[in-house]
């Protein structure tokens, strides 16, 4: 695992408290507002019966969509044991590289990652893996922070930034490092690893009208 990826895995550890109570207490205004409902309805206009939450966090999605067979997975072991407490699907301990390496052993309609695609090896890892976890003709649902708009005022170039807790509550400590992609970077993991971009979607701030993520949908070749 790269040193940063693995400095990603530590401060979710460490965060993990907060991050729930912060999911669940609806602090974060732009998943309240804009990006929660938008990951919902790109799923269900897909009308997957199965799918994979990359990522689950507390597992807010899997309980969104009860009209989905859904299994949560994620690396942070505090995260899936309040998953599995609220219940609402299978939550399973698993991190990317031990997708990467098959373990998952899933196949189903569709996979999602919603904000959990922060890394760099570990992420081109998962998506090498596709085929691993998605039936042919399966759908990979990307859910990721809108490059231009975090991109600031640092050049417009891939490259692993600072975290940042800015605007979270003061229980977070100590936030992850990120890699940053480009637009068109993220359409080329997409394309290196077999899967066709069918979808692109930019969901807008209701009260600025500026982008506040970037959802990219690509399907395995039947």
């Amino acid at each position: 695992m790269d040193q940063l990826d693995d400095a990603i895995i530590a401060s979710w550890n460490r965060n993990t408290d907060p991050w729930v109570a912060a999911v669940r207490n609806g602090e974060i205004a732009t998943r309240t507002l804009v990006t929660n409902q938008a990951i919902v309805d790109t799923v269900r206009a897909h009308a997957p019966q199965t799918a994979v939450d990359l990522g689950c966090g507390e597992g807010w999605l899997v309980r969104a969509l009860p009209d989905v067979e859904m299994v949560g997975v994620d690396a942070i072991p505090g995260l899936v044991e309040s998953a599995r407490a609220a219940g609402g699907g299978e939550f399973r301990l698993l991190s990317y590289e031990e997708i990467a390496e098959g373990k998952l052993a899933l196949s189903v309609d569709l996979a999602v990652c919603n904000f959990s695609l922060i890394g760099n090896e570990s992420v081109s890892g998962l998506f090498r893996a596709a085929p691993s976890y998605l039936r042919r003709g399966g759908h990979l649902v990307v859910q990721t922070v809108h490059p231009v708009a975090a991109c600031g005022d640092a050049p417009y170039v891939d490259g692993w930034r600072e975290g940042s807790w800015a605007g979270f509550n003061s229980g977070f400590q100590d936030a992850p490092p990120w890699y940053f992609r480009t637009l068109s970077s993220w359409i080329a993991l997409f394309a290196a690893n077999g899967l066709q971009l069918r979808e692109m979607r930019e969901p807008l701030h209701p009260s600025t009208g500026k982008p506040v993520s970037l959802i990219l949908v690509g399907q395995l070749p039947d």
